[in-house]
């Protein structure tokens, strides 16, 4: 039987805009996300993507309702708490790359691995080129973002966010500022990660190529859950 790794449990998002006024982005959503899908979740803008994508992160926290990461419970968990759960499950891609302009691929991909500390200072280097060497970068270890193209810079974000073994790699419009071959090549290695490592890999994005060759699309509507449909494929037990 397939295994919940993200688990949300009606959970209702509000926003206060006034003292008075408060706007709801999720009225009351429940979901379940398996160990080694592939997800991609579509939209209008306003929809309430990225805010679903954040609360299943970590990153906003629900304001009625209950969220489950790899079987904990974290929706009333302190900030510090989660940064340390965020570094050690999650990997996040953002539509902008955030790569450190003054570090290089290597040194890029190095830092959450220094920060969390979870392997010995000599590997470090080592695992972080293999992390290029698997988004096709072996030849790009010492370049600095400026010396990259648009598709690389998001390649060198992608191996960051796999650094530290991350149980669900987030992603937030990770094809958004990129040209269609580039964005391409970003699909084939999403693929690529979950085919081979069995990578859960959760996607909001409004590129519709990219959303209907995942292996399951959610497609939120006000907040709401209006269709999710998986591809011709069982869901990984």
């Amino acid at each position: 039987m397939a295994e919940s790794i993200v688990r949300l449990e009606g959970i209702r998002k509000e926003l206060e805009l006034s003292r008075d006024v408060r706007q709801t982005i999720i009225p009351n959503l429940s979901l379940d996300i398996f160990k080694g899908e592939f997800v991609a979740i579509t939209g209008p803008s306003g929809s309430g993507k990225s805010t679903l994508l954040y609360i299943m992160g970590g990153l906003d926290k629900p304001t009625f309702g209950k969220v489950w990461l790899d079987g904990q419970e974290i929706t009333g968990i302190d900030e510090a708490e989660m940064t340390v759960i965020r570094n050690e499950k999650i990997g996040f891609i953002y539509q902008f790359h955030f790569l450190l302009p003054e570090f290089n691929a290597i040194e890029n991909v190095s830092l959450p691995m220094q920060i969390r500390r979870k392997f010995p200072k000599k590997e470090i280097r080592e695992r972080a080129m293999q992390l290029l060497d698997i988004v096709g970068l072996e030849n790009k270890y010492t370049n600095r973002p400026n010396q990259l193209s648009g598709g690389q810079q998001q390649r060198v974000a992608i191996a960051r966010a796999l650094a530290n073994e991350p149980k669900v790699l987030l992603g937030d419009e990770p094809t958004g500022n990129l040209d269609s071959r580039s964005a391409d090549n970003v699909y084939q290695l999403f693929d690529r990660l979950n085919r081979e490592l069995n990578q859960t890999v959760i996607v909001v994005t409004h590129d519709e190529d990219f959303a209907n060759r995942a292996g399951r699309r959610i497609h939120l509507v006000d907040g709401m859950i209006a269709s999710d449909s998986r591809a011709m494929q069982p869901v990984p037990a």
